[in-house]
């Protein structure tokens, strides 16, 4: 945003152009979270917006979807997608929709997730359900056992109905069992949420399996604090963004 908007708008500062931007560089030049371009204009800086909190202070959206298949690549789509805000030391709010992919359902995933081609016949489509997802996405770390799956298939669909897909860390609760759950072999939802004695409501449904992973979580991000790491930049199984790869199959 130009500076002298931003100034107007979001900090109701007014007077001459020279001495609102002086003002505005005096209040966040020295914040880690904002940059200038050189032009006058201002923009958070994603991983210092979010990555340097500490672990407490962030709001997390534990984000799961079911889809027909494998890879978004290869015209897969999702059937339902949900998603948990945790912040703080527990579960605060949560959306989920059934969402009809606009193809047929492989029979093998129907028997898997109990999601069928009549349950999703009249549910919307995702570019329906894009701006609320977007909404509770913005300014949150986004958070899903094998984040990569999840993600290239959120960002894959965010990018059909012409959204784009929004910045900041991403964080694999795979990868951080890896790190701070070393006794056991599989990381697997089931074997992680079995040692964790999380409870499982419904596995292979979008929001069963964000509840068990935000309860997942908040184990984690505690054993974190107990091990001295408080911030999410110094988090062990940190994903950034990256544009590379396919995502691996779900556990």
């Amino acid at each position: 945003m130009e500076g002298t908007e931003l100034a107007r708008q979001v900090l109701g500062l007014s007077g001459p152009r020279a001495q609102v931007e002086s003002v505005l560089r005096t209040l966040l030049g020295t914040d880690a979270r904002f940059r200038e371009d050189g032009f006058g204009r201002w923009s958070l800086v994603p991983d210092a917006a979010l990555g340097g909190r500490r672990l407490g202070d962030l709001r997390y959206a534990v984000v799961d979807v079911e889809t027909t298949g494998s890879s978004p690549r290869s015209g897969h789509r999702v059937t339902e997608v949900a998603l948990v805000e945790v912040r703080g030391s527990g579960r605060v709010d949560s959306f989920s929709t059934l969402v009809n992919p606009g193809r047929p359902i492989p029979r093998r995933i129907q028997a898997l997730t109990g999601i069928t081609d009549r349950m999703v016949e009249q549910a919307p489509h995702f570019h329906e359900v894009a701006p609320e997802l977007l909404r509770r996405l913005e300014g949150r770390v986004f958070v899903a056992h094998n984040a990569p799956f999840d993600w290239r298939f959120v960002s894959a669909e965010l990018a059909r109905a012409g959204k784009e897909a929004p910045e900041g860390p991403r964080l694999c609760t795979v990868r951080l069992a890896r790190r701070l759950l070393p006794g056991i072999r599989r990381h697997d939802l089931d074997t992680v949420t079995g040692h964790l004695g999380v409870p499982v409501a419904s596995r292979h449904r979008a929001l069963g399996d964000a509840d068990a992973t935000a309860q997942v979580l908040l184990d984690l991000l505690e054993r974190a604090r107990t091990a001295g790491v408080d911030r999410l930049s110094d988090l062990p199984g940190l994903a950034r963004p990256s544009s590379g790869g396919e995502p691996s199959p779900r556990g």
